[in-house]
């Protein structure tokens, strides 16, 4: 086989070397001198270049034949190698293809369940989703129509209230001319005109006399009892004890339980520097229901909002004084004495235990000072009301009195009451910071001016004493229930105001009465009775309420009945037994009338 061997400007065959110089390179060799060798040149340039072209045709298809033999040599089916041996471990490859196939089948039905799992978890998550969606539009609905209904009946009770002022009293002629004029309350028949003056006569007006001596008797003893006390207190430590105002029935003429009982207000004041802030319901946002109607009262520094003064904020040195507030200069904070100011543990509010010990303690010592003076003892009558005094003479009778330590609502007519003489009212409050506001000197100033411009004699407060005779006598049989004697006059205040002057002369005695059981049971039934003069802008301006109680919103006094149902129902069937043992009561009481006084007393009733 011959050997071909391409070199640059050379070519072997079979060892014979051909030899050929480039043109190029024999003219760099030698430059033609004159242009007949150019022409040369260009004449037999072909003629040289020709064993080039043959040579490199012969190259290329030398290649080509190269690559072609090489891939035939390559193929496997024409020439397989012999060196090449199927591996013996078919099999297991095999086996291992298929349990890999298994692992793929089990991971794809692992996948699937997987899948459906999730679709599953979607279609709940769906359904609760439009579930709640059902719940929500369900209750917004109910939510709409409860807030309708509560709306509607909120216009129709207003609506109602509305109607029921716009009616006016009946006249007392008309009432007169009803057959049932004496019929109250479920056929309940009350006893005429004269079996009530006469029973009014014998067991009710006799007590007058005696109420004015033992109030002559009680109001001197305590006078001298309070100048004692502040002697034994100490003026730059201690409380301050004020002139005592006499209230409830003694001093408004219409008490009819035995013994009588004074009920006497006692105001104290703080010493210097400090000052009472009273803080009532009435001023506030939002109050709770069993806090209306009452207050707080903070103790506090005098000049505390007051910046005339530098000596509290600069220090005037140890040898400098303060002309204006030589005792205050010393105190460090409001906070530091508050235990000896009878205020609640660390609060500066003042807390009506602490009052009472106080007092209970003062007066003690105020007893022993004057106790030779009288020839009588002196007892706190309950352990649980330390203001409950009674007066033992040798002889067994005694007298009892009530004084009450009372603190002044800023410069009104209105008390901070600490303690009641006969235990706390219906759904009074637990805390002991809360006072009870009291409008007792009001109530007694407005009877005194509504006698003034009624009928001489007028029954007013003849149908209160009955009234109030037939509620003692039946809390006697049955126990106490939720009405007072409060309730009773707080009725027949709004009827003073309802009814004109000439409604209440002698001769509407019955009528009167009639009236004031209608009212009271009206306000049984409706649960509400509301205060006299809060939130009553019919009260007259003469007596001079503050503004911010005349235009509070009215506070209900049989608000606790809505809460305490067991007491509603006993109050409402105590009432009932009342009025339906009233006409057997009163007869008995007035049993034995002579023949002439009754016809005199019937002719005096219809006069």
């Amino acid at each position: 086989m011959d050997v071909i061997t391409v070199a640059r400007g050379n070519t072997t065959t079979q060892g014979k070397k051909l030899q050929s110089h480039h043109p190029r390179e024999d003219w760099h060799e030698k430059k033609p001198q004159s242009s007949s060798h150019c022409s040369w040149f260009c004449q037999n340039k072909s003629s040289m270049l020709q064993p080039l072209k043959v040579f490199s045709m012969t190259a290329g298809i030398f290649r080509v034949c190269l690559v072609v033999v090489t891939a035939i040599i390559n193929h496997p089916i024409l020439f397989p190698w012999e060196n090449a041996t199927i591996p013996e471990n078919e099999e297991d490859i095999i086996h291992k293809m298929r349990v890999h196939q298994e692992k793929m089948q089990l991971e794809q039905l692992r996948l699937e369940e997987e899948v459906a799992r999730l679709e599953e978890e979607k279609e709940a998550l769906k359904q609760a989703t439009e579930d709640g969606q059902h719940q929500n539009e369900s209750r917004m609905a109910w939510d709409l129509w409860s807030t309708l209904c509560m709306i509607i009946f909120l216009m129709i009770e207003v609506w109602r209230q509305d109607y029921l002022d716009g009616i006016p009293p009946d006249s007392p002629g008309e009432e007169d001319d009803l057959p049932s004029s004496r019929t109250t309350f479920k056929g309940i028949n009350l006893p005429d005109k004269v079996t009530l003056s006469h029973f009014y006569e014998r067991c009710i007006r006799g007590t007058t006399g005696d109420a004015v001596r033992t109030r002559e008797f009680v109001e001197g003893f305590v006078d001298d009892l309070l100048e004692a006390l502040r002697s034994v207190c100490n003026r730059d430590s201690d409380m301050e004890v004020e002139d005592f105002i006499g209230v409830g029935s003694m001093y408004e003429n219409w008490r009819v339980d035995k013994p009588l009982l004074c009920d006497l207000f006692v105001p104290f004041i703080p010493p210097e520097p400090y000052c009472f802030r009273p803080e009532v319901w009435c001023t506030s946002k939002s109050v709770p229901l069993d806090l209306q109607g009452y207050g707080q009262i903070k103790v506090g520094w005098i000049n505390e909002d007051s910046v005339s003064c530098i000596c509290g904020k600069t220090k005037l040195g140890e040898d400098l004084l303060c002309l204006l507030h030589s005792k205050t200069n010393d105190k460090t904070s409001p906070g530091s004495k508050m235990e000896d100011l009878l205020c609640f543990k660390d609060s500066p509010f003042l807390d009506m235990d602490q009052v009472m010990k106080w007092f209970q303690t003062a007066l003690t010592r105020a007893w022993h000072r004057i106790s030779r003076k009288y020839e009588f003892d002196l007892a706190f009558g309950h352990l649980d009301t330390p203001g409950s005094l009674k007066i033992k003479f040798r002889s067994g009778k005694f007298i009892s009195f009530n004084l009450i330590p009372v603190v002044q609502c800023e410069d009104s007519d209105l008390y901070f009451v600490s303690h009641f003489p006969k235990g706390r009212p219906m759904g009074a409050p637990t805390s002991t910071t809360h006072w009870f506001l009291s409008f007792a000197v009001y109530e007694r100033h407005f009877l005194k001016m509504i006698t003034k411009v009624l009928p001489e004699n007028a029954c007013h407060l003849s149908c209160l004493q009955i009234a109030s005779f037939l509620l003692i006598k039946q809390n006697r049989l049955t126990g106490v229930s939720g009405l007072s004697n409060y309730h009773l006059k707080t009725a027949l205040l709004h009827l003073l105001l309802a009814r004109p002057a000439s409604d209440w002369g002698p001769g509407h005695l019955e009528s009167r009465l009639n009236d004031l059981l209608r009212f009271l049971e009206k306000s049984l039934v409706e649960k509400k009775l509301y205060h006299f003069f809060v939130g009553n802008q019919k009260v007259p301006d003469t007596m001079g309420i503050p503004e911010d109680f005349r235009w509070a919103e009215p506070l209900n006094l049989f608000c606790p009945f809505v809460l305490q149902r067991s007491l509603y129902q006993k109050t409402v069937d105590s009432f009932y037994e009342m009025l339906k043992n009233a006409s057997t009561l009163i007869s008995e009481y007035s049993l034995h009338i002579p023949a002439d006084h009754s016809s005199s007393l019937q002719k005096r009733t219809l006069a």
